[in-house]
């Protein structure tokens, strides 16, 4: 599997600096070389990632979300912003994740945005119609992803479909794989122990796909508050089901569930990665690689094994 080219674009002011972009004719020799292939942008380094696998070599693939920070809330900044609209592509992953960037791309630029998340069975927040956009974490969601992305690149760049298509396949493969040994893994956590207990509730497509509970401080990072109502709501569940780990994320400030670490006895047994892959020497620096972390993580926290 290659690894991943960790490019990051930025947004905000693209308006203003479109309207200049145009002025500068001299190096229309380099641009048409940069053009050679599909570019694609997308808003944050795990799509990245999954559409660096399909594109292969074929082409150049940028995301905008820094890995370390989260894709709800993040407030663009001037940098790189001819990527977007000298990209082919935009791809997002839609159930309302990255409305405030969609927005910014249709003012700013005629890049056309595709949600590659189309197909999959959307969990609800909860207490709310709106879904829950954490599809990802469940590897058994890939193949929603990896055929959007596949579909639309073939569209784009029909020369190359049997190339992504190709690539696709292998990388569908080795998620398969993945999925198999979650399966196996898991069974290694105790039945009443399956509660995976984090700052953002953002495990329920894992959850319902291998079988565990998943509770939050909150339930998505842009409706963050940490009130002591909810750190006492969680801390209540936790002792009631006698939970032997909490874990946190790497994008998410850690002193909430710090808090009920301290205050429910229970020890923070991890770091598991939700809206961005890790950085490098994480041992998470890739889609396949944070799923797998995650898993350990949680097997290893909820067993008793860490």
């Amino acid at each position: 599997m290659k690894t991943f080219k960790r490019n990051f674009i930025t947004l905000a002011g693209i308006c203003v600096a479109l309207l200049i972009s145009g002025c500068g004719e001299g190096n229309e020799q380099g641009n048409e070389e940069e053009s050679e292939g599909v570019h694609v942008t997308t808003s944050f380094s795990i799509l990245g990632d999954m559409i660096e696998q399909v594109v292969g070599d074929r082409g150049q693939v940028d995301y905008i979300v820094p890995i370390g920070e989260e894709p709800h809330e993040y407030e663009p900044v001037p940098s790189d912003f001819r990527n977007v609209s000298d990209s082919d592509v935009f791809y997002v992953n839609g159930m309302g994740l990255e409305e405030w960037l969609e927005k910014v791309v249709d003012n700013a630029s005629d890049t056309p945005v595709v949600t590659v998340s189309e197909g999959i069975t959307e969990i609800p927040l909860e207490g709310e119609e709106a879904p829950d956009p954490h599809a990802w974490l469940s590897p058994k969601n890939a193949s929603y992803y990896i055929e959007n992305i596949v579909t639309d690149l073939s569209e784009r760049d029909p020369d190359g479909e049997d190339e992504y298509r190709a690539n696709a396949e292998a990388y569908l493969e080795e998620i398969k794989e993945l999925d198999q040994w979650i399966e196996e893994k898991v069974q290694d956590v105790p039945e009443d122990k399956r509660t995976i207990v984090i700052s953002e509730n953002a495990f329920k497509y894992f959850g319902e796909d291998y079988g565990f509970e998943t509770e939050g401080i909150w339930e998505i990072n842009s409706h963050e508050e940490g009130t002591s109502g909810q750190i006492n709501r969680l801390i209540d569940i936790i002792q009631e089901k006698d939970l032997p780990a909490l874990f946190v994320e790497s994008t998410v400030d850690q002193r909430y569930m710090e808090t009920v670490s301290d205050n429910s006895g229970v020890d923070i047994a991890g770091e598991v990665f939700t809206d961005a892959v890790g950085e490098e020497g994480s041992g998470a620096e890739t889609y396949i690689d944070m799923i797998k972390h995650n898993a350990e993580t949680f097997v290893n926290g909820l067993s008793g094994t860490n």
